[in-house]
């Protein structure tokens, strides 16, 4: 584990703390006109999802995990678990819905994602901004029907639902935002 100061942290930077393993969210350095500076931080426990509000004193010093990052590639669902393929050793581990987290709505056969590990357990996945998946159901678009902006809802290949315009057909295949889920275009 390395210490690093309180100034020093990042969005997405993983700490070691006494309560547990947390991400930080969103920080915010405040120098009060009185008084002495502090950090206030937004925290994601890893392991629970929970949010946690906590502030620090300014330079205080706290434990940074060490955070591994290894890309794999999705094989099969096998039992309900996700097996991956570790790229660079061929190593396959079976991983649980829970510990992916929203990842699940863009995970299709042959995908290749980033996994961060962190003494041998999951603590976070890396997706690409976007990704292509096909969409196996939605309304047809009906003749005539072409409002500004007008969406219709579609079920694409992983069972996520988005918003898409009225144009986009089933068997069609649309980039979605993995940050937003959100249509982005057509692919």
């Amino acid at each position: 584990m390395v210490a690093t100061s309180t100034n020093d942290l990042k969005k997405g930077m993983t700490l070691d703390l006494p309560e547990g393993l947390f991400q930080v969210v969103d920080f915010q350095h405040v120098k009060p006109g009185k008084g002495p500076a502090f950090v206030r931080t937004t925290l994601r426990n890893v392991r629970t999802g929970n949010v946690l509000d906590k502030t620090f004193r300014a330079d205080e010093r706290v434990e940074r995990a060490n955070v591994d990052k290894r890309d794999m590639q999705y094989l099969y669902r096998d039992a309900g678990d996700y097996v991956f393929m570790d790229n660079g050793t061929y190593e396959q581990i079976h991983v649980g819905p829970a510990t992916l987290g929203n990842a699940v709505n863009y995970i299709v056969d042959g995908s290749s994602m980033t996994l961060q590990f962190c003494k041998d357990e999951i603590v976070g996945t890396d997706l690409p901004a976007a990704v292509e998946l096909t969409v196996i159901d939605t309304e047809p678009g009906i003749q005539g029907d072409r409002v500004s902006g007008a969406r219709k809802p579609a079920t694409l290949e992983t069972g996520l639902v988005v918003q898409v315009p009225l144009f986009v057909e089933k068997g069609e295949r649309i980039k979605v935002d993995t940050r937003s889920a959100e249509y982005l275009t057509r692919a």
